[in-house]
């Protein structure tokens, strides 16, 4: 049967996953996101319908939702501060009240898994969430589902950097808290199963894998997978959540801002208390995908450099989201830049390869040291820093993530903009360009990093960088070129 499904949190790592899962199970696909631009360059674009949306803006929503059978709601803050709870309740109250007036026939929520223990705030928020959509006029299908294990989610990354980085480790009492992880594969399945379910289904359903196994067992068995030393892991009684989200974003590439939440949802029980979604979505013939076999498939996910999204796939809390400021008299005040031209020799199709393959192993082709302490500046003061990476080592889509930047603007061959998403006062870009030089010979490299002061403040940063700009941004050109060169 044919549905006309939406898909909200498009750009997330669920969202940007479902998509391509819909499509091949014989759905129309409508995919709302706050910057439909973003999507130009997934590999689903030409098959959806994008559309512009934003659950916090009602009036963007009646249009959005007109015709849709199925309405996927995967929307929700991670970011802890100010007031996430209250933007949470009031989008899923607009996203029902608007559903309902659609005549949408089916609202799916993929909520939080938790069986005991003291509720952290996110969880009560996803909660609180799925009660408003429960309550609301369309018939609701909740997912609760726990760890998700897939290549480049949040939960698999800071399991595999905990593993891999530590082969002593001073753990959290959280550690033997009893999980029951999902595959994302399975997650996809039942998301997908969940459009058909029947009209009077209106409920939540707990979603997990076949193994219930403690965070210790865990990390001690995904070293086993990966062909580790066994882990010595020695429990201590007096870490907090808060200090615990400190320690994860010392050691993995997951900030604190969402570090935080994971490691909350871990300090109870996670654990399902039935399994009554096989009665609509039947297991498969050979079972669910086991904790082992997950991590062999996110692995090697990993090392073909197949990942099709990841946790940094969707927009960092916080982070600016202005595009850069097109108008030469732009009202927001001074626009400061550093730019720089570099002829070489080397063809316009080989500097480009260097250039999209920028930051995460390849770094950033000058004084790594600046560059490092600046990501560890901006981890400090809350800021995903640099070890973000990559979704890909050698290709970019717009609205990848590339440590602490952002795909703005990708013209293949030509132009590379990145936004940053660290910390600052104010907002800034990197540009970076190549054409064929005018006689034929090589290549012109052209480079602008932009930078748009917030307040004095901005103003006292940017001077104050600006003496290190030669060393920082100067030396790129020329060993961006060099590594070109054949």
């Amino acid at each position: 049967m044919e549905l006309n499904c939406l898909v909200t949190g498009v750009t997330g790592y669920i969202g940007g996953r479902l998509v391509p899962e819909l499509l091949a199970a014989g759905h129309r696909v409508r995919a709302m996101a706050r910057r439909p631009e973003q999507l130009r360059d997934q590999p689903w674009a030409g098959d959806v319908e994008a559309v512009r949306g934003d659950v916090l803006d009602p009036g963007t929503l009646a249009g959005v939702l007109d015709g849709v059978d199925v309405a996927y709601y995967l929307i929700h803050a991670m970011s802890g501060g100010g007031d996430f709870a209250e933007r949470d309740r009031e989008a899923a109250r607009n996203f029902a009240a608007a559903a309902g007036e659609a005549g949408v026939k089916r609202v799916v929520f993929l909520g939080g898994l938790f069986s005991g223990g003291e509720m952290s705030p996110h969880m009560r928020s996803r909660t609180e969430v799925a009660d408003i959509l429960l309550d609301g006029p369309v018939p609701t299908a909740v997912l609760r589902a726990g760890v998700i294990l897939g290549s480049g989610s949040a939960s698999f990354e800071m399991l595999r950097y905990l593993s891999e980085r530590l082969p002593i480790m001073v753990t959290p009492h959280w550690v033997h808290s009893r999980i029951q992880p999902i595959a994302i594969r399975d997650v996809l399945r039942y998301l997908v199963g969940a459009a058909t379910l029947p009209a009077e289904v209106d409920r939540g359903f707990d979603i997990g894998g076949p193994d219930v196994l403690t965070y210790r067992d865990m990390m001690v068995r995904y070293a086993r997978i990966a062909g580790l030393p066994r882990r010595v892991i020695l429990p201590v009684p007096v870490l907090s959540p808060w200090l615990s989200s400190l320690w994860v974003g010392l050691i993995t590439p997951v900030p604190g801002s969402l570090s935080r939440p994971l490691v909350e949802s871990l300090t109870g029980e996670v654990v399902c208390r039935e399994h009554d979604i096989a009665a609509y979505v039947p297991d498969p013939p050979g079972g669910l995908i086991g904790f082992d076999r997950a991590v062999e498939l996110s692995l090697q996910k990993i090392r073909d450099a197949d990942v099709a999204t990841r946790w940094s796939s969707a927009s960092t809390p916080g982070a600016p989201s202005d595009p850069l400021p097109t108008d030469p008299d732009w009202a927001g005040g001074s626009l400061y830049t550093d730019e720089r031209e570099y002829r070489t020799f080397a063809p316009a199709e080989e500097v480009w390869r260097v250039i999209e393959g920028v930051g995460g192993e390849h770094g950033w082709y000058s004084l790594p040291v600046a560059w490092h302490v600046r990501g560890a500046l901006d981890r400090l003061m809350g800021g995903v820093g640099l070890r973000r990476g990559r979704r890909d080592p050698r290709h970019l889509r717009i609205g990848d993530a590339v440590d602490f930047w952002r795909v703005e603007a990708l013209e293949p061959g030509r132009l590379l903009r990145l936004r940053a998403e660290m910390r600052l006062p104010g907002l800034a870009w990197l540009e970076m360009s190549v054409e064929p030089a005018e006689d034929g010979r090589g290549s012109v490299y052209r480079q602008r990093a932009i930078f748009a002061p917030r307040g004095l403040l901005g103003q006292a940063y940017w001077w104050s960088i600006a003496p290190f700009h030669g060393a920082i941004f100067g030396g790129m050109p020329r060993n961006i070129t060099e590594a070109a060169r054949p």
